[in-house]
């Protein structure tokens, strides 16, 4: 394969991201990863050490315990930034990123992406102002699109979905490109024939029990026991909680004896794919992972703010149901548990806009994985269950 050459070097692509939860970072690794699989000078940065004085990790904590203590006011503050003076302070705050994002990209990028939207304003703007020559991008990294995603200057937003084009479009942005989501290989490669048996004595899972995998990103935020408290009360599967690096949910949850509660995990695809449902509240990775392993995926007690919003926008989209009412739990699960997701990405990868975007074809495009289908538990006792 012969690499992409700008001057004589490889050309160089910036990508960046921002280290609030987990969402925006995955999408920046695994766009980063293809491009440099296609030859591609790649640098990652994040928005948070772009901002001066220690004013992103404030930020950032704010942010995490604005969700993890009072997940409403954090819908509040999201309706608000459509208002002229929140949307000011946010360009205020926004700005104070110009010098560093200038320099980090440098003068001989091909091409910028972002997947967070506080980035993508300063890309924009600096676009508009003539201070950044190379072309910028936003890879919209959920289904819904808030109008802080969209800034006037951005060459080109990737939508996920018709339903996300039809919201950036709404919001004014101009080129948007539907395109399949930026989601890890090993979610859509085929699984090994693995024993479902030893697969869930790995992550010290009931042997034969149906699960339901209840992923909350990587803070474990929402209204994560009630869910799992719930789940448990229907008697068709045993909670699995995924608690990422909130270690008090863990213990919590782990005290409860109903619920199986666990860490950081390195390897998702597996449990995902351990397991019989996937219930998810923000709409984010997880639920793309979790549609590209062919896992069945449902929406419930969704995180308000973006959750709500993107739990609505997959649902629209006909990718994942969103269960509103508790009373609705129990048919829902059953019906998930038996019926593939109706998940159909789109054919035009990422990557390839991107590098069409650096005046440097993609030189080797390769097919959008579909969902895979797990191999049955049937074999090794486990409940029958028909996965996407």
């Amino acid at each position: 394969m012969t690499a992409p050459r700008m001057h004589g070097r490889s050309a160089r692509v910036v990508v960046i991201s921002a280290s609030f939860g987990a969402g925006h970072d995955g999408a920046a690794a695994e766009l980063s990863r293809r491009l440099r699989l296609d030859g591609f000078a790649v640098q990652r940065h994040d928005f948070v050490d772009l901002l001066p004085r220690r004013a992103g990790r404030l930020l950032r904590g704010m942010y995490r315990r604005q969700l993890t203590t009072l997940p409403a006011t954090w819908g509040w503050l999201l309706s608000a930034v459509g208002t002229a003076g929140v949307a000011a302070a946010a360009s205020r705050l926004t700005a104070l990123a110009d010098e560093a994002t200038l320099a980090a990209v440098g003068p001989d990028a091909a091409a910028v992406v972002s997947t967070y939207p506080l980035a993508g304003q300063v890309l924009g703007r600096l676009r508009r102002d003539g201070r950044l020559k190379a072309p910028a991008l936003t890879y919209l990294t959920d289904l819904s699109v808030h109008p802080l995603w969209i800034a006037g200057g951005v060459d080109t937003h990737l939508a996920l979905h018709d339903e996300a084009a039809r919201q950036a479009r709404r919001h004014g942005a101009r080129d948007v490109r539907v395109v399949a989501p930026a989601v890890s290989p090993a979610f859509g490669r085929t699984p090994p024939v693995t024993s479902q048996v030893r697969q869930r004595l790995r992550f010290g899972l009931p042997a034969v029990a149906p699960l339901a995998l209840i992923v909350a990103g990587a803070w474990g935020v929402g209204a994560v026991e009630r869910a799992a408290a719930d789940i448990a009360a229907t008697g068709l599967a045993v909670p699995v909680v995924a608690c990422g690096r909130n270690d008090p949910l863990r213990h919590r949850l782990a005290r409860t004896g109903r619920v199986v509660a666990l860490g950081w995990i390195d390897d998702m695809a597996a449990l995902m794919r351990t397991c019989q449902v996937v219930v998810q509240n923000a709409g984010g990775l997880s639920s793309l992972e979790a549609l590209t392993a062919g896992v069945p995926v449902v929406t419930y007690r969704s995180v308000p703010g973006h959750g709500r919003s993107n739990a609505e926008a997959l649902d629209v989209a006909g990718w994942v149901p969103w269960i509103r009412d508790p009373a609705d739990l129990a048919a829902a699960l059953r019906q998930a548990m038996v019926t593939p997701n109706a998940f159909r990405p789109a054919a035009i990868r990422p990557e390839t806009v991107i590098a069409a975007a650096a005046g440097m074809p993609s030189p080797s495009p390769s097919p959008v994985p579909s969902a895979v289908r797990p191999p049955s538990p049937v074999a090794d006792g486990g409940p029958r269950v028909v996965a996407a």
